[in-house]
């Protein structure tokens, strides 16, 4: 199923691109260093265990579910390593080119 299937009730519009887009936003219980403090306290999250403990295994999830998204849409996830070793424009028209 589709997520705009899934949400079809909440969602106003779609929009779609080539390119990156910028998704803008808090969560409000981590919004400042101290609610994130007082959820890392609470949850038991030591401070030098946050990359391991917490962020590395959300920051998998996000990852298999926009390469799960990919595939069951037919797209390819391409990933670049380095910020200027090509204009992003000039990928897009080769990408739209080959389609």
């Amino acid at each position: 199923m589709l997520l705009t299937d899934k949400y079809a009730d909440k969602i106003h519009g779609i929009i779609t691109c080539y390119d990156r887009m910028i998704i803008q936003g808090y969560i409000p219980n981590w919004s400042h260093a101290e609610a994130m403090t007082a959820y890392m306290k609470l949850n038991g999250i030591r401070i030098f265990d946050y990359p391991t403990s917490f962020s590395q295994p959300l920051t998998e999830q996000v990852r298999q579910n926009a390469e799960k998204i990919a595939h069951e849409n037919g797209m390819e996830i391409e990933f670049i390593r380095k910020l200027h070793a090509f204009r992003k424009d000039d990928r897009i028209q080769n990408i739209i080119a080959e389609t």
